[in-house]
């Protein structure tokens, strides 16, 4: 039974990266890209825990919370990437680059 529940939340999180994936392709903004990664390593990360969990029940293995953190970090960055303040161009550089009209 565990085996089931865990090829469940492995198909739901699979889900929800390709629909992440899909907005990441119509609007271009990387937090759901980051999203859409976290959501992909906790997919392949369930998948793991049921393979691991069917060789060997009672074996404590730090790799699992290795993955779980590297997929809370992606949502974190994710959310401190899409917050943080970005550096407008300087108007002097972008006068430059361009030519003034003359009337």
């Amino acid at each position: 039974m565990n085996e089931l529940m865990a090829g469940a939340t492995a198909m739901g999180s699979l889900v929800i990266a390709l629909f992440f994936l899909r907005f990441w392709r119509s609007s271009g903004d990387r937090f759901f890209l980051y999203f859409a990664l976290s959501f992909l390593v906790q997919a392949g990360h369930r998948v793991y825990a049921a393979l691991a969990m069917a060789r060997d029940a009672h074996q404590e293995n730090p790799l699992h919370y290795a993955i779980r953190l590297l997929a809370y970090a992606l949502i974190m960055w994710a959310v401190l990437d899409k917050n943080w303040p970005r550096r407008q161009p300087q108007a002097g550089i972008a006068a430059q680059a361009e030519p003034a009209e003359r009337s």
